[in-house]
């Protein structure tokens, strides 16, 4: 009896899975470079980019089986100038096998009415108005050659009908492909967020010329065109990492 016991084994027990967003930013299918680098639109005016802040939340993985699980209280900040903002890690997410991903562009309406908060959304990130207008969902700063004033200031928001500019997004995984959550793997979903289609998509924006937009500082229609925007094909599913 002696004996047995000493041969008792340790048990290994597996650590909880997390689930890991990796964003990379390009404009089109170059790299996003701050500051330095001129990209083109695909309506041709060309463009700098200075500053580039979006919001993600709400983050919704949908089952093989058509269940749901929704990450609570989901809201990060993507910012350009800061690479470890691009890695997201989520704990919790239930074992299973999942087809899809949903998550939110911007901040709900709930949340731009709650007050002082912390983190992502704490109002010294610079992503916010006032407790009437609520957050900045997308911020970007630059220049361009076809602009009067060579600014280009976009900070698109708004909460409130008639003009709501919180958009939802489900960019598909590859075809066959299944993200599959078990205890002691880390998967990965590697996704891109191209800028190109903020100026293109339901609507061209031009920087120059009659109609041009070189601005957006509220909500209203013109934030409206450009959250259509970058709703209709911002972001894709690159691939995932079994990990």
């Amino acid at each position: 009896m002696l004996a047995l016991a000493g041969c008792k084994k340790d048990v290994v027990v597996a650590a909880p899975p997390t689930v890991s967003l990796e964003f990379e930013q390009t404009v089109g299918t170059d790299p996003l470079v701050l500051d330095t680098k001129t990209y083109n639109t695909l309506a041709g005016d060309q463009f700098t980019v200075n500053t580039f802040r979006q919001y993600i939340s709400n983050i919704v993985f949908t089952k093989t089986d058509g269940s749901t699980y929704a990450v609570p209280d989901s809201y990060y900040l993507l910012d350009a100038a800061k690479p470890d903002n691009q890695h997201i890690t989520l704990t919790g997410v239930p074992e299973g096998d999942y087809k899809g991903l949903t998550f939110t562009i911007g901040v709900d309406s709930l949340h731009n009415v709650s007050g002082a908060q912390k983190g992502a959304l704490d109002p010294n990130n610079k992503m916010f108005w006032t407790w009437n207008s609520g957050y900045i969902f997308t911020k970007l700063e630059g220049s361009s050659p076809q602009s009067r004033t060579t600014a280009l200031t976009f900070h698109v928001g708004g909460f409130q009908k008639p003009y709501n500019a919180v958009r939802t997004v489900s960019p598909a995984f590859q075809a066959g492909t299944t993200l599959l959550v078990r205890a002691g793997h880390n998967p990965e979903i590697h996704l891109n967020q191209d800028l190109q289609k903020m100026f293109s998509g339901p609507t061209t924006i031009r920087f120059g010329g009659t109609g041009s937009m070189i601005e957006i500082m509220s909500a209203g229609p013109n934030a409206m065109m450009m959250a259509d925007n970058y709703a209709a094909g911002m972001f894709t599913v690159e691939h995932i990492h079994a990990n």
